[in-house]
Protein backbone atom coordinates (compact mmCIF):
# COMPACT_ATOMS: atom_id res chain seq x y z
CA UNK A 1 0.00 0.00 0.00
CA UNK A 2 1.35 3.58 -0.86
CA UNK A 3 1.86 5.60 1.46
CA UNK A 4 0.48 9.08 1.74
CA UNK A 5 2.12 11.75 3.74
CA UNK A 6 0.54 14.77 4.19
CA UNK A 7 2.93 15.85 7.21
CA UNK A 8 5.00 18.72 4.70
CA UNK A 9 6.66 19.01 1.31
CA UNK A 10 9.86 18.80 3.04
CA UNK A 11 9.41 14.68 2.90
CA UNK A 12 8.99 14.17 -1.20
CA UNK A 13 11.75 11.73 -2.71
CA UNK A 14 14.03 12.63 -5.73
CA UNK A 15 12.62 11.11 -8.96
CA UNK A 16 14.82 8.63 -10.81
CA UNK A 17 15.51 11.65 -13.12
CA UNK A 18 16.64 13.74 -10.45
CA UNK A 19 18.91 11.16 -8.62
CA UNK A 20 20.14 10.16 -12.46
CA UNK A 21 21.00 14.19 -12.78
CA UNK A 22 22.86 13.56 -9.88
CA UNK A 23 24.55 10.83 -10.23
CA UNK A 24 26.18 12.44 -13.47
CA UNK A 25 27.11 15.74 -11.86
CA UNK A 26 30.16 17.38 -12.85
CA UNK A 27 31.70 18.66 -9.60
CA UNK A 28 34.60 20.99 -8.11
CA UNK A 29 35.34 22.65 -5.40
CA UNK A 30 33.18 25.60 -4.29
CA UNK A 31 34.40 27.33 -1.91
CA UNK A 32 37.05 27.84 -4.59
CA UNK A 33 34.39 28.57 -6.74
CA UNK A 34 35.00 26.12 -8.93
CA UNK A 35 32.04 23.58 -9.04
CA UNK A 36 30.22 23.89 -12.71
CA UNK A 37 26.91 22.80 -11.27
CA UNK A 38 26.73 24.95 -8.10
CA UNK A 39 27.39 27.87 -10.32
CA UNK A 40 24.75 27.24 -12.87
CA UNK A 41 22.41 26.50 -10.31
CA UNK A 42 23.69 30.16 -8.45
CA UNK A 43 23.10 31.79 -12.07
CA UNK A 44 19.86 30.30 -13.04
CA UNK A 45 18.08 30.94 -9.43
CA UNK A 46 19.69 35.28 -10.03
CA UNK A 47 17.96 34.89 -13.52
CA UNK A 48 14.44 33.31 -12.71
CA UNK A 49 14.48 36.08 -9.94
CA UNK A 50 15.84 38.83 -11.81
CA UNK A 51 18.37 39.61 -9.24
CA UNK A 52 22.24 40.17 -9.85
CA UNK A 53 23.78 37.15 -7.52
CA UNK A 54 22.74 34.13 -5.46
CA UNK A 55 24.47 31.87 -3.08
CA UNK A 56 23.70 28.10 -2.41
CA UNK A 57 23.05 27.11 0.62
CA UNK A 58 21.93 23.62 2.62
CA UNK A 59 18.94 24.92 3.86
CA UNK A 60 16.45 27.87 4.29
CA UNK A 61 17.50 28.19 7.86
CA UNK A 62 20.66 29.20 6.47
CA UNK A 63 19.96 31.18 3.93
CA UNK A 64 17.71 32.74 6.21
CA UNK A 65 20.12 33.68 8.55
CA UNK A 66 22.87 34.55 6.25
CA UNK A 67 20.47 37.44 5.42
CA UNK A 68 20.45 38.47 8.44
CA UNK A 69 23.61 38.58 8.91
CA UNK A 70 24.31 40.47 5.61
CA UNK A 71 21.71 43.14 6.27
CA UNK A 72 22.10 43.76 10.01
CA UNK A 73 24.74 44.35 12.55
CA UNK A 74 25.34 42.82 15.90
CA UNK A 75 22.57 44.93 18.23
CA UNK A 76 20.58 45.97 15.41
CA UNK A 77 16.99 44.52 15.13
CA UNK A 78 14.55 43.03 12.51
CA UNK A 79 10.77 43.08 12.35
CA UNK A 80 9.11 39.69 11.80
CA UNK A 81 5.50 37.72 11.98
CA UNK A 82 4.97 36.08 15.68
CA UNK A 83 4.50 32.44 13.53
CA UNK A 84 7.24 33.47 10.56
CA UNK A 85 9.62 30.84 10.12
CA UNK A 86 12.77 33.15 10.62
CA UNK A 87 11.09 33.70 13.82
CA UNK A 88 9.65 31.08 15.36
CA UNK A 89 11.01 28.01 13.72
CA UNK A 90 14.88 28.24 13.13
CA UNK A 91 16.24 28.05 16.69
CA UNK A 92 16.65 31.95 17.30
CA UNK A 93 19.29 31.82 14.83
CA UNK A 94 19.34 35.27 14.86
CA UNK A 95 19.26 36.73 18.49
CA UNK A 96 21.57 33.43 19.31
CA UNK A 97 24.41 33.25 16.16
CA UNK A 98 24.18 36.94 15.03
CA UNK A 99 22.84 38.74 18.31
CA UNK A 100 20.08 40.64 16.36
CA UNK A 101 16.95 41.72 17.96
CA UNK A 102 14.23 40.01 17.16
CA UNK A 103 10.71 42.13 16.85
CA UNK A 104 7.93 39.56 16.48
CA UNK A 105 4.05 41.39 15.56
CA UNK A 106 1.01 38.95 14.72
CA UNK A 107 0.23 38.25 11.02
CA UNK A 108 -3.03 39.78 9.89
CA UNK A 109 -5.94 36.69 8.93
CA UNK A 110 -4.11 36.87 5.36
CA UNK A 111 -1.02 36.55 6.44
CA UNK A 112 0.33 40.10 5.69
CA UNK A 113 1.71 42.28 8.28
CA UNK A 114 -0.16 45.32 8.86
CA UNK A 115 2.33 48.24 8.12
CA UNK A 116 0.85 50.77 10.44
CA UNK A 117 1.31 48.45 13.31
CA UNK A 118 5.19 47.67 11.83
CA UNK A 119 5.67 51.26 11.67
CA UNK A 120 4.47 51.60 15.59
CA UNK A 121 7.59 49.00 16.31
CA UNK A 122 10.02 50.57 14.42
CA UNK A 123 12.26 52.12 17.21
CA UNK A 124 13.44 55.87 17.23
CA UNK A 125 17.11 56.67 16.57
CA UNK A 126 18.35 56.61 20.45
CA UNK A 127 21.13 54.67 21.68
CA UNK A 128 18.26 52.99 24.23
CA UNK A 129 17.00 51.05 21.65
CA UNK A 130 18.24 48.49 19.46
CA UNK A 131 18.68 50.08 15.90
CA UNK A 132 15.30 48.68 13.44
CA UNK A 133 17.70 47.57 10.25
CA UNK A 134 15.37 45.34 8.52
CA UNK A 135 11.57 43.83 7.95
CA UNK A 136 11.17 40.44 6.92
CA UNK A 137 7.67 38.83 5.27
CA UNK A 138 6.68 35.56 4.08
CA UNK A 139 5.63 34.29 1.27
CA UNK A 140 4.09 32.14 1.56
CA UNK A 141 3.45 32.24 4.86
CA UNK A 142 0.60 29.41 6.47
CA UNK A 143 0.01 28.29 2.95
CA UNK A 144 -1.14 31.88 1.36
CA UNK A 145 0.30 33.85 -1.44
CA UNK A 146 0.70 37.39 0.20
CA UNK A 147 -1.52 40.06 -2.71
CA UNK A 148 0.79 41.68 -4.99
CA UNK A 149 -0.41 45.01 -4.34
CA UNK A 150 0.71 44.72 -0.57
CA UNK A 151 4.16 43.67 -1.44
CA UNK A 152 4.76 47.13 -3.52
CA UNK A 153 3.10 49.26 -0.40
CA UNK A 154 5.78 46.80 2.01
CA UNK A 155 8.25 47.92 -0.62
CA UNK A 156 7.57 51.37 -0.92
CA UNK A 157 6.98 52.02 2.73
CA UNK A 158 10.54 49.99 3.64
CA UNK A 159 12.12 52.56 1.91
CA UNK A 160 10.43 55.13 3.37
CA UNK A 161 11.33 53.86 6.38
CA UNK A 162 15.06 53.17 5.83
CA UNK A 163 14.67 49.48 6.34
CA UNK A 164 15.84 46.83 4.33
CA UNK A 165 13.30 44.28 3.56
CA UNK A 166 13.77 40.38 3.29
CA UNK A 167 11.23 37.68 2.23
CA UNK A 168 11.34 34.30 3.27
CA UNK A 169 10.33 33.03 -0.39
CA UNK A 170 10.92 29.18 0.56
CA UNK A 171 7.66 28.54 -1.39
CA UNK A 172 8.06 31.63 -3.97
CA UNK A 173 7.09 29.55 -7.00
CA UNK A 174 3.60 28.49 -5.63
CA UNK A 175 3.06 31.91 -4.64
CA UNK A 176 4.16 33.14 -8.11
CA UNK A 177 1.75 29.97 -9.58
CA UNK A 178 -0.62 31.55 -7.52
CA UNK A 179 -1.15 34.86 -8.06
CA UNK A 180 -0.25 33.81 -12.04
CA UNK A 181 3.16 35.99 -11.83
CA UNK A 182 6.39 35.26 -12.45
CA UNK A 183 8.71 34.66 -9.33
CA UNK A 184 10.61 37.81 -10.22
CA UNK A 185 7.37 39.92 -10.06
CA UNK A 186 7.19 38.92 -6.80
CA UNK A 187 11.03 39.08 -5.67
CA UNK A 188 11.25 42.88 -7.42
CA UNK A 189 10.19 44.05 -3.88
CA UNK A 190 12.69 42.71 -1.89
CA UNK A 191 16.24 43.31 -1.21
CA UNK A 192 16.58 39.57 -1.03
CA UNK A 193 15.11 36.29 -1.19
CA UNK A 194 14.95 32.57 0.37
CA UNK A 195 14.37 30.44 -2.36
CA UNK A 196 13.44 26.38 -1.09
CA UNK A 197 14.86 23.88 -2.82
CA UNK A 198 14.00 20.90 -0.82
CA UNK A 199 9.79 21.37 -0.64
CA UNK A 200 7.41 20.99 -3.55
CA UNK A 201 10.79 21.64 -5.62
CA UNK A 202 11.56 18.13 -4.89
CA UNK A 203 15.22 18.46 -4.29
CA UNK A 204 16.51 16.11 -1.57
CA UNK A 205 18.88 19.11 -0.31
CA UNK A 206 19.08 22.70 -0.31
CA UNK A 207 18.22 26.56 -0.34
CA UNK A 208 19.93 29.82 -2.12
CA UNK A 209 19.87 33.58 -1.26
CA UNK A 210 19.36 36.03 -3.81
CA UNK A 211 20.05 39.30 -4.22
CA UNK A 212 22.36 41.86 -5.16
CA UNK A 213 25.95 41.19 -5.64
CA UNK A 214 27.20 43.37 -2.57
CA UNK A 215 24.68 41.36 -0.52
CA UNK A 216 25.22 37.54 -1.74
CA UNK A 217 29.38 39.08 -1.29
CA UNK A 218 28.87 39.53 2.52
CA UNK A 219 26.51 36.27 2.57
CA UNK A 220 29.52 34.16 1.15
CA UNK A 221 31.86 35.52 4.25
CA UNK A 222 29.22 34.42 6.69
CA UNK A 223 28.50 31.31 5.23
CA UNK A 224 31.72 30.19 5.09
CA UNK A 225 31.93 31.09 9.07
CA UNK A 226 28.91 28.81 9.62
CA UNK A 227 30.26 25.97 7.95
CA UNK A 228 28.31 25.94 4.93
CA UNK A 229 31.40 25.52 2.90
CA UNK A 230 30.22 22.44 1.31
CA UNK A 231 33.23 21.64 -1.79
CA UNK A 232 32.10 19.26 -4.49
CA UNK A 233 28.04 20.42 -3.73
CA UNK A 234 27.40 19.69 -7.59
CA UNK A 235 26.07 16.46 -6.60
CA UNK A 236 23.51 18.61 -4.91
CA UNK A 237 23.11 21.78 -7.11
CA UNK A 238 22.29 18.77 -10.26
CA UNK A 239 19.65 18.17 -8.20
CA UNK A 240 18.26 22.05 -7.46
CA UNK A 241 18.43 22.48 -11.48
CA UNK A 242 16.40 19.43 -12.30
CA UNK A 243 14.14 20.67 -10.00
CA UNK A 244 14.03 24.89 -11.16
CA UNK A 245 13.94 23.03 -14.78
CA UNK A 246 10.95 20.60 -14.50
CA UNK A 247 9.51 20.72 -10.99
CA UNK A 248 8.42 24.73 -10.58
CA UNK A 249 5.20 24.89 -13.40
CA UNK A 250 3.98 21.81 -11.90
CA UNK A 251 2.89 22.89 -8.55
CA UNK A 252 -0.07 24.11 -9.73
CA UNK A 253 -1.29 20.27 -9.42
CA UNK A 254 -0.02 20.66 -5.48
CA UNK A 255 -2.66 23.31 -4.91
CA UNK A 256 -5.47 21.26 -7.28
CA UNK A 257 -5.14 18.78 -4.93
CA UNK A 258 -5.31 20.85 -2.14
CA UNK A 259 -8.19 22.42 -3.03
CA UNK A 260 -9.96 18.55 -3.61
CA UNK A 261 -9.06 17.88 -0.36
CA UNK A 262 -10.22 21.23 1.00
CA UNK A 263 -13.80 20.19 -1.03
CA UNK A 264 -13.73 16.41 0.51
CA UNK A 265 -13.13 17.44 4.05
CA UNK A 266 -15.23 19.95 4.28
CA UNK A 267 -18.69 17.42 4.02
CA UNK A 268 -17.43 16.15 7.24
CA UNK A 269 -19.02 18.07 10.26
CA UNK A 270 -16.25 17.06 12.47
CA UNK A 271 -14.04 18.75 10.77
CA UNK A 272 -13.04 22.49 10.99
CA UNK A 273 -11.72 22.95 7.50
CA UNK A 274 -9.72 26.57 7.25
CA UNK A 275 -8.74 27.09 3.31
CA UNK A 276 -8.60 30.44 2.35
CA UNK A 277 -9.12 32.27 -0.54
CA UNK A 278 -5.18 32.32 -1.35
CA UNK A 279 -4.02 28.92 -0.16
CA UNK A 280 -1.39 26.95 -2.08
CA UNK A 281 -0.90 23.38 -0.94
CA UNK A 282 -1.96 23.50 2.57
CA UNK A 283 -5.21 22.77 4.37
CA UNK A 284 -5.41 23.33 7.95
CA UNK A 285 -7.96 20.77 9.87
CA UNK A 286 -9.57 21.64 13.36
CA UNK A 287 -10.63 18.71 15.67
CA UNK A 288 -11.59 17.85 18.99
CA UNK A 289 -9.68 16.94 21.48
CA UNK A 290 -10.74 13.34 21.00
CA UNK A 291 -10.86 13.19 17.66
CA UNK A 292 -7.00 14.86 17.91
CA UNK A 293 -5.31 11.99 20.24
CA UNK A 294 -6.92 9.63 18.02
CA UNK A 295 -6.44 10.52 14.53
CA UNK A 296 -2.74 10.13 13.75
CA UNK A 297 -2.78 6.37 14.52
CA UNK A 298 -6.04 5.42 12.92
CA UNK A 299 -4.40 7.12 9.50
CA UNK A 300 -1.08 5.89 9.67
CA UNK A 301 -2.65 2.21 9.83
CA UNK A 302 -4.42 3.00 6.68
CA UNK A 303 -1.11 3.93 4.80
CA UNK A 304 -1.93 8.30 5.57
CA UNK A 305 0.90 10.07 7.79
CA UNK A 306 -0.30 13.31 9.29
CA UNK A 307 0.84 15.29 11.83
CA UNK A 308 -0.68 15.46 15.33
CA UNK A 309 -2.94 17.96 17.40
CA UNK A 310 -6.18 19.98 17.35
CA UNK A 311 -5.11 22.35 14.67
CA UNK A 312 -3.23 19.92 11.61
CA UNK A 313 -1.82 21.05 8.74
CA UNK A 314 -2.03 18.82 5.54
CA UNK A 315 0.23 19.40 2.88
CA UNK A 316 0.30 18.14 -0.83
CA UNK A 317 3.44 17.81 -2.59
CA UNK A 318 4.99 16.06 -5.94
CA UNK A 319 4.50 12.29 -4.21
CA UNK A 320 0.62 13.29 -3.48
CA UNK A 321 -1.25 11.79 -6.58
CA UNK A 322 -4.83 13.50 -7.67
CA UNK A 323 -5.74 10.26 -6.56
CA UNK A 324 -4.69 9.64 -3.56
CA UNK A 325 -7.20 12.75 -2.44
CA UNK A 326 -10.27 10.17 -2.47
CA UNK A 327 -8.57 7.69 -0.13
CA UNK A 328 -7.91 10.55 2.41
CA UNK A 329 -11.00 11.46 2.55
CA UNK A 330 -12.75 8.47 3.01
CA UNK A 331 -10.05 7.48 5.68
CA UNK A 332 -11.06 10.72 7.63
CA UNK A 333 -15.05 9.70 6.70
CA UNK A 334 -14.58 6.54 8.52
CA UNK A 335 -13.31 7.55 11.31
CA UNK A 336 -15.57 10.20 12.08
CA UNK A 337 -18.74 7.31 11.12
CA UNK A 338 -17.32 5.23 13.54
Amino acid sequence: MKIIDLRSDTVTSPSSEMRSAMAQAEVGDDVFGEDPNVNRLEEMAAEMLGVESAIFASSGTQTNLLALLSHCQRGDEYIVGQQAHTYKYEGGGGAVLASIQPQPIEFEPDSTLDLARVKMYIKPDDFHFARTRLLCLENTQAGKALPMHYLARAASFAKDEGLRIHLDGARIFNAALKRNVSAAAIASSFDSVSVCLSKGLGAPVGSLLCGNGELIREARKWRKMLGGGMRQAGILAAAGIYALQHNSQRLAKDHENAALLAQGLGEIDEIGVDFHEAQTNMVYGAFSPESAALLPEFLQQRGILVSGGETVRLVTHLDVAGEDIPRVVEAYKEFFSG
